[in-house]
């Protein structure tokens, strides 16, 4: 019983350290697009401008990735194991919620990969930013849902077993 826990933290203590990656990515996007909000003048011709559009939008492209491919799944591995079907049903229902930000993402990097014309940046800027700010939400909700909750339930067996 004491190896399947042992196994089970070092499983899921695994989960922590792609979910510290990510988190860490996410800092780095919001640096990136602090960066970009304080410009006020956009000109395509200044090569600065254009290569701190295109690092914050393969950072955020990286970013929603990373959540859909690896952190989404690998939180709903965790919630299996745990039999946590609440968990899963509030996942998937907060993936759902997540879905239209990712088409946004998506929507703003082609359109910025494609053009020069930053003439909309900056009210763009300020719509992927709230679109950002709500994915975040959801995000940091399904962390805890399917993973904190589940931290706590390993550091109880723990307890008691030691």
């Amino acid at each position: 019983m004491l190896k399947d826990l042992q196994r089970l933290k070092q499983h899921w203590g695994g989960v922590s350290d792609i979910v510290d990656r990510w988190l860490e990515e996410r800092r780095e996007l919001l640096v990136k697009y602090c960066d970009l909000i304080d410009i006020h003048d956009f000109d395509s011709a200044n090569r600065a401008h254009g290569d701190k559009l295109k690092s914050f939008c393969e950072v955020m492209v990286d970013y929603v990735s990373v959540g859909h491919f690896e952190v989404y799944e690998q939180l709903a591995k965790e919630a299996e194991a745990f039999s946590d079907s609440e968990g899963l049903k509030t996942g998937a229902d907060l993936v759902e919620k997540i879905q239209p930000s990712t088409e946004a993402v998506l929507d703003f990097n082609d359109k910025y990969l494609e053009t020069d014309d930053l003439d909309t940046l900056a009210a763009d800027l300020s719509f992927i930013g709230e679109v950002l700010e709500q994915r975040f939400e959801s995000e940091d909700k399904m962390i805890e849902v399917l993973h904190n909750d589940h931290l706590e339930q390993l550091q109880k067996a723990s307890s008691t077993t030691a």
